[in-house]
């Protein structure tokens, strides 16, 4: 891996938290990722399962993680199996890790080879009263690409058909979602190479350069920072292009006129960042373009006064909308009477402001979280309110990663340039120094 290695007690403190979740008895079972073919003879990047790594931090395929925490066998409450290496694996793929480097990255006292470890596996799960399983629950998407975790699950199923499966993803979710002290630093690391990259395109940026020489500009910066690559596919979308929400062609010419929609985050560590700005690329805003600007800064700065403990995301949902209708009534692309008149359940604000306002963000940059739970201190939240105007070929969104504490909220991007004035002032120097050089 390209970041420098963890702290162990990171993973140390994440079993802690996750076994005192679990039932008497019960041993819990984690999967890597699978390798994912991309032809015949290659495979995608390796991207390890989240809940693996967050209890173990093995950055490696063919990883298994079991916790026992009731076993009364000596020396089995922690196992680690990792993937053997032979002479083969290391001319063409290099050296896997051996069970030192295994132990010293995890925690984990007792590590075992994979094909090593069958019987003893076996005489865990007979000892177990149940067994938890990590197979995937992301309510708002249903894959229909099988992961390792649920073909595993299926297996016990039919091996163990008189032991009871947990599941692990509840218990999950309500750890994940509060970050440890070690994990805010990793979230704010990866803000930071965010942030540097956000300067370096506004130092690029000018007429006439292309979408995808942006999106060059950014992995650049990622990379040389030593992140993983992207948190997500980034979208670099200018003039109409930034009404898209997902736009990824990134293929566009940049114009004069054109305001560019910049929404990327870095990778480091598995965890993740996700910043959106929206910059002019001569340089400066229209008297238009910055109406709009500023009208989604002020839903965003008044949204991150209501990302506090106590609060919950539907209720927030509810009342960035009312800030948003406000601002859509004073920028004149709604009216009172169709106000007056909307369905509460198809409220008019979503003709220009279509999704949430905010999501988890943590190993996945949409976090594993129980969405009806109220907000809580150590929660990491985007704040990401945005007006897509398709007639105007103008689209703006504006993103910081907001941390809430009892104290209140606190910027991961604090001193970041938001102010359409210094964003004006930070490109105009850019420009006038690439026109020097």
């Amino acid at each position: 891996m390209k970041y420098h290695a963890l702290n162990p007690e990171l993973f140390q403190l994440n079993r802690k938290r996750f076994i005192r979740e679990m039932k008497p008895g019960a041993l819990a079972i984690f999967n890597s990722s699978d390798l994912m073919p991309r032809s015949g003879d290659q495979h995608y990047p390796f991207r390890q399962n989240a809940g693996l790594f967050y209890l173990c931090g093995i950055d490696q395929e063919d990883t298994m993680l079991v916790m026992y925490p009731d076993c009364p066998k000596e020396g089995c409450r922690e196992l680690l199996l990792i993937r053997r290496t032979n002479e083969h694996i290391k001319v063409w793929e290099g050296q896997k890790l051996t069970k030192e480097e295994a132990r010293a990255a995890s925690g984990i006292e007792k590590v075992l080879f994979l094909d090593e470890a069958d019987g003893l596996l076996n005489e865990l799960i007979l000892l177990a009263d149940g067994i938890y399983v990590n197979t995937n629950e992301n309510d708002r998407f249903v894959s229909p690409v099988e992961t390792r975790d649920f073909r595993y699950a299926r297996s016990l199923r039919e091996r163990y058909p008189a032991h009871t499966l947990y599941r692990a993803q509840p218990l999950l979710k309500k750890l994940q979602m509060v970050k440890s002290a070690y994990e805010l630093e990793l979230l704010q690391r990866c803000a930071d190479i965010t942030g540097s990259a956000f300067r370096r395109v506004m130092d690029f940026v000018r007429p006439g350069v292309w979408e995808y020489e942006v999106e060059a500009e950014i992995i650049h910066e990622f990379i040389r920072h030593r992140a993983t690559g992207h948190a997500y596919q980034p979208i670099v979308a200018a003039g109409k292009n930034a009404c898209v929400l997902h736009y990824l062609d990134n293929n566009r010419q940049c114009r004069e006129g054109d305001v560019l929609l910049l929404d990327f985050g870095c990778e480091y560590a598995n965890y993740n960042a996700d910043l959106t700005r929206s910059i002019p690329v001569s340089g400066v805003f229209t008297d238009r373009q910055r109406a709009v600007y500023n009208a989604v800064l002020r839903v965003m700065l008044e949204a991150k006064t209501m990302l506090v403990p106590g609060n919950t995301l539907e209720e927030y949902n509810k009342e960035v909308g009312k800030i948003m209708e406000s601002e859509l009534l004073g920028l004149g692309l709604i009216s009172r009477d169709e106000v007056e008149k909307q369905d509460q359940n198809k409220p008019v604000y979503k003709k220009f402001f279509m999704h949430g306002t905010s999501h988890h963000l943590g190993l996945d940059v949409h976090d594993l979280c129980l969405r009806y739970e109220p907000f809580r201190a150590g929660m990491v939240f985007t704040c990401e309110p945005g007006i897509y105007i398709p007639g105007e070929g103008l689209g703006i969104r504006l993103e910081n990663d907001i941390l809430i504490t009892d104290e209140g909220p606190v910027d991961l991007f604090a001193g970041i340039p938001i102010e359409a004035e210094e964003i004006e002032e930070l490109m105009h120097a850019g420009q006038v120094a690439g026109l020097v050089n």
